[in-house]
């Protein structure tokens, strides 16, 4: 197994995802690493993504991954297990394997977060 690595931006995925799990919009996202970048590996992927005003991720549950969210710019209503929370530059959210959530950016700029997935 590989001890090291790198991927250039060249390399990675870009594009719009329309209605993400059934949510408004179009997600924008890069895959920066994903399964096939790292097998044996942990890692599901790390994604670099944007979200624009009104857009959302629909709620949806998850099996035995973990996913956090790490915003990076813009303002936000993340739904975690039915609950609700303000999320903002800095915050951090987890969702552990049975757990639920939704994100939408509730604010008037680009919201701006790094995704990642592990198993």
């Amino acid at each position: 197994m590989n001890t090291t690595m790198i991927k250039r931006q060249s390399k990675m995925f870009h594009g719009p995802l329309p209605n993400c799990h059934g949510g408004i919009g179009a997600l924008d996202y890069t895959v920066v690493l994903d399964g096939t970048d790292l097998p044996g590996r942990r890692l599901n992927f790390l994604h670099n993504d944007f979200l624009e005003p009104g857009v959302t991720i629909g709620e949806h549950t998850h099996g035995d991954d973990e996913e956090y969210y790490y915003i990076v710019a813009g303002r936000g209503e993340m739904i975690l297990d039915g609950e609700r929370f303000n999320v903002g530059p800095g915050d951090v959210t987890a969702v552990f394997p049975g757990g639920s959530h939704s994100l939408e950016n509730t604010g008037d700029e680009t919201m701006h977060m790094i995704v990642i997935s592990v198993r």
